[in-house]
Parts: structure tokens; C-alpha cells; sequence
């Protein structure tokens, strides 16, 4: 079979994580405390590995937080990636403090000569950058031109920052070009795919919104190109606590089969022939199951119909009748329990396992 655009990729590694070339596809997110309060940064890295974070991204606004940056990049548990905006020279200074990763939009770092500086000080240091093209933020001579569609802009804005960067010696990119709208993102990033197939991709819809619209935005937009092999590393933007953006990349990764963690719940949508009171029971479940990293599969199914079935296929699980309910475990039935059994039998179960 041919291979995946993802694991075509340059295999990249980020202070010993690897990326692309058919590595794990990475999830990560981003601090939103003051950088300067090291103790509060720290203290959500360490939140936001718990929560599944592979990488983690920190910005560094100031000379000011440089101190603080430098104590959270010698103290964090996984590689933390520098956020970059308008001056080189914080930069340099990240780099300096031990970033294993830059983030940095070189329209808005400043003229070339600045651009090849951090270039050339994160190939002496060894770290990677992740070029980052914004819809919102493109160099003005490509965001004028009318001959271009939005995608087309992102792609040639890209396509000439990566060539500078390969033309400087510098080849440990990961590209990233978002923008808010999911058609466009997904245009954008197969023609990426297409166009630098070398280049590991960095996958995002960027400013998605709050949780609801931003997951389905980004379980859309997101889904629909790891279906298609494309991307190596992925964040899930949200207006929210960054906490809750990693769980949303996990469900992603884990639908497609493409890389799970944690527990996968299969639980009916209720119906009039439910005869136990599904919906707190399978909400019960799903909360015990967040501190879980085994990754299983536990039904809860409300009805003999498709409840046998689904329950038997999975690792544990049960099928309801009127008050009771059926113990499945690798397809045998172990158990008949009371309604008020369910959640406490289960857990006991998937705790052998």
C-alpha cells in the first residue's frame, strides 16, 4: 500500500518528542497564564500533560517574562514550544532559555534579516520552528493580491517562507497554516500536503469558539484530513480552559483509529423501550471513566435490541432489561445486576482489566 502523506514527512524531534514521518500524531495545546507567574505556568503544563498534552506551547511576551520562561522550560515535564509574535529578538531569547520549539509567523517577525537571525540561532541551538501562517495575519503583498483565493494565499505565503528557511540550511519546519473556517482550512492543508509533502503539518482551525461550536468545528475540519493522512501534530483551539482542548484532540484521534487514550464509551441514545433510567447512569460512567487511561471500550446499552450486541463486542459492558441489567465482559456474560449496580459494577470490572 502506498504510504500515508503523514508518514511521508520529515521525522522531526522536539526535545526528544518525535514528529512526523509516521510518528504518533502529537497533541498539544497552550498556557493562558501570565508567562511572568512561573508557578501558575508550570502548574497548567502540568494540567494540561495530565490531560494528554504531548507538547506544550508558552508565550513569551516580553523581556520581562524571559526569567519565568526559562524556569518553565527547565521544569516541565514534556518540551515546551515558544509563541512568538513581532520581535526577533524574544526569539533569540527563547531559544536561549531552552525552547525545544519556536512558533513564529514570519510576516510579522520583522524584515528578513531578522527572520534569518532566529533562523540561524535555532539551527545552532538545534531547535525546531513551526512556521505559522495566518489567515488574519498574511504578509500584505500576498493579502492584496485579488487573483488569489484564501487557500491559495495561505499556500503561497507558506510555500515561500519554507523555501527561505530550506534555501538558509534550515529544514526542521513544521508548517502550519489556519484559519477559522473549516472549507478553507481543509483546501489549505491538502494543498499543503500536495505542494511540500516533505514538510510535517501542524493542524488547526484557528479561533474555532467556544466548546460546542469549536469542537464541531474541529472534529469536522480536523477529522476530515487525519482521514486523509494528513497531519502530524494537532491542537484544538478553544475558547475555553485550555484543559478541555486535549480530551476533544484525544476523541478525534481515537474515532479514526488512529491513536487512543483513555477509555472509548459506546452508549445508546435511549428510546421508548429503555426500561432503566439510562441517561444519569451512562453519564455517571463517563465521569468515573475520566480518570481512566486504559483504552478500552465499555458499553452501556439501554435495551435488548442492539444492547446484547454492543455489549458483548466490547471490553466491558452492560444490556439493560426492566431494573436489571446484563454484566458482558470480552463477550461472556459475568453478572445479572440491579439498575443501581450498574455504575460501581462496571468500574469494578474495567478496574480487573
Amino acid at each position: 500500500m502506498d504510504k500515508l502523506p503523514r508518514e511521508k514527512t520529515r521525522r522531526l524531534s522536539i526535545g526528544g518528542v518525535s514528529l512526523g514521518g509516521g510518528a504518533p500524531v502529537r497533541v498539544q495545546s497552550m498556557t493562558c497564564t501570565p508567562t511572568s507567574d512561573a508557578e501558575a505556568t508550570l502548574a497548567q503544563v502540568q494540567a494540561l500533560v495530565d490531560a494528554g498534552c504531548d507538547l506544550v506551547r508558552v508565550t513569551l511576551p516580553s523581556r520581562e517574562a524571559i526569567p519565568s520562561f526559562t524556569r518553565v522550560c527547565a521544569e516541565s515535564p514534556v518540551p515546551i514550544i515558544a509563541d512568538i509574535h513581532f520581535d526577533y529578538r524574544l526569539a533569540l531569547a527563547a531559544i536561549d532559555a531552552g525552547a525545544a520549539k519556536l512558533r513564529i509567523n514570519p510576516g510579522n517577525i520583522g524584515d528578513w534579516s531578522r527572520v534569518d537571525t532566529v533562523i540561524d540561532a535555532a539551527g545552532s541551538a538545534g531547535a525546531v520552528i513551526r512556521i505559522g501562517v495566518n489567515a488574519g495575519s498574511l504578509e500584505q503583498e500576498v493579502a492584496e493580491r485579488d487573483d488569489l483565493t484564501l487557500p491559495e494565499k495561505l499556500v503561497a505565503s507558506s510555500i515561500r517562507f519554507v523555501r527561505h528557511f530550506e534555501k538558509r540550511g534550515f529544514s526542521d519546519i513544521v508548517l502550519s497554516a489556519k484559519a477559522h473556517d473549516v472549507p478553507t482550512t481543509i483546501e489549505t492543508y491538502r494543498s499543503l500536503s500536495r505542494e511540500l509533502p516533505d514538510i510535517p503539518l501542524h493542524l488547526g482551525v484557528t479561533e474555532a469558539g467556544t466548546v460546542q461550536q469549536g469542537t464541531i468545528k474541529s472534529a469536522v475540519g480536523l477529522g476530515v484530513l487525519l482521514s486523509e493522512g494528513i497531519g502530524d501534530t494537532l491542537r484544538v483551539s478553544l475558547t475555553a480552559d485550555p484543559v478541555e482542548e486535549p480530551p476533544v484532540a484525544w476523541g478525534i484521534l481515537s474515532c479514526l483509529g488512529i491513536r487512543r487514550r483513555g477509555p472509548e464509551l459506546v452508549s445508546c441514545p435511549t428510546c421508548g423501550r429503555t426500561q432503566v433510567d439510562l441517561i444519569p447512569i451512562a453519564k455517571a460512567v463517563e465521569e468515573r471513566l475520566q480518570s481512566c487511561t486504559k483504552p478500552i471500550s465499555v458499553a452501556v446499552m439501554g435495551c435488548v435490541v442492539n444492547g446484547p450486541g454492543e455489549a458483548s463486542d466490547a471490553d466491558v459492558g452492560v444490556a439493560c432489561g426492566r431494573g436489571t441489567a446484563l454484566l458482558f465482559k470480552h463477550g461472556e456474560v459475568v453478572g445479572k445486576i440491579r439498575e443501581d449496580e450498574i455504575v460501581d459494577a462496571l468500574m469494578a470490572e474495567i478496574d480487573k482489566l
